[in-house]
């Protein structure tokens, strides 16, 4: 069974939509970034960074409200039941990086790299560019993380999606392209790198093991999901660059493109029930989402009431302490035992309403 024209029609506009909104936040960032007064770079982007942060934030908030459209598109498209057990909450994606740190912390990374960069010898305006550059990286990569983070919580929600195929846009490189139109579970997290443009094809018949998206060509020069296709249309000297000559010639000459290429990535990690899990402290503060609702969900099971202001903590009334992370997507879909169990996470944590 071949994957849909029109379902690949749907997950190109939806990557069209997303690109959009990576570049504009681009633009926003290098417009700021550029701001940055080179007598006093640290003090400067201290009064720069809510200007930074607020445009990351607001760029993953409208790339994760795609995700319940782009999943409505897909169903309505395999003619399948479009109810969902629940809607994507999409500040719950934003304001945070994907591996679960403060945007805060993540943009200022260029600016201990520029610093670096100029102890090393290289010129203001060098270590600047490169900053700048480093800075755009990480817009990029966030923005589109937040979006692919939206569509595996709106897959998760509804129970005719069974997996996805995943779908690799040009240029690539070659971890990605081993991995065009490779079918993966509902809950398998999406590998990717900084700056990785590959998206989820959403699918309610995942022939898994079957190479369905295997099967197809390419679109006219974009959404491949067809590794092969995607490397015969390089040219010799793309070939080389992108797989390595040796690599590229050993392809050519027949050999397994995934046994060539190592496409493995790790992520970060920190320690909690007792196993490295993938999590994340956004929301975890006494005023954050997430601290709220585990607080009021242990004063219902226990019917203990905790205080909720210093005022109500001097009238003897205790302070709740939050001793549960708050687990990223990927790290619910690998740790839940049953599509039920990873909606009730999901619900948890704060991804689905």
């Amino acid at each position: 069974m071949a994957v849909d024209t029109e379902l690949r029609g749907i997950a190109l506009d939806q990557y069209r939509r997303q690109q959009l909104i990576v570049r504009a936040a681009a633009n926003r960032v290098q417009a700021v970034w550029r701001q940055i007064n080179r007598a006093d770079i640290s003090a400067s982007w201290e009064q720069l960074s809510p200007l930074l942060v607020a445009a990351v934030t607001t760029a993953q908030t409208e790339a994760a409200k795609l995700a319940d459209p782009y999943l409505d598109d897909v169903i309505a498209a395999e003619g399948a039941e479009s109810a969902a057990a629940g809607r994507v909450v999409p500040g719950s994606l934003a304001g945070i990086a994907s591996d679960g740190r403060p945007l805060l912390s993540l943009l200022y990374q260029p600016v201990v790299d520029w610093k670096v960069r100029m102890l090393a010898g290289q010129s203001m305006e060098d270590a600047f560019r490169s900053s700048l550059a480093s800075a755009l990286r990480i817009t990029a990569t966030q923005v589109a993380d937040a979006g692919r983070g939206a569509t595996g919580v709106a897959m998760a929600s509804r129970r005719t999606i069974q997996g996805y195929v995943r779908v690799v846009q040009p240029p690539a490189c070659s971890r990605c392209v081993i991995l065009a139109g490779k079918e993966f579970g509902w809950n398998k997290g999406f590998q990717r790198h900084p700056r990785c443009d590959c998206i989820h094809l959403p699918t309610t018949l995942i022939a898994r093991n079957q190479n369905r998206g295997r099967r197809d060509d390419d679109l006219g020069g974009a959404g491949f999901i067809n590794p092969r296709s995607y490397f015969n249309g390089l040219s010799r000297a793309e070939q080389d660059r992108v797989f390595g000559e040796a690599g590229a010639r050993a392809i050519r000459e027949g050999a397994d493109m995934a046994q060539v290429v190592n496409a493995r990535r790790g992520m970060q990690t920190m320690t909690a029930y007792g196993r490295q899990v993938l999590a994340t402290t956004e929301g975890t503060t006494r005023r954050g989402a997430f601290y709220r609702a585990e607080r009021d969900r242990t004063e219902a099971r226990t019917g203990t009431r905790f205080a909720r202001d210093r005022i109500e903590a001097r009238r003897g009334l205790p302070r709740f302490e939050l001793r549960t992370p708050r687990l990223m997507p990927e790290e619910i879909f690998r740790l839940a035992e049953s599509r039920e169990d990873a909606l009730r996470m999901l619900r948890r944590f704060g991804y689905l309403t």
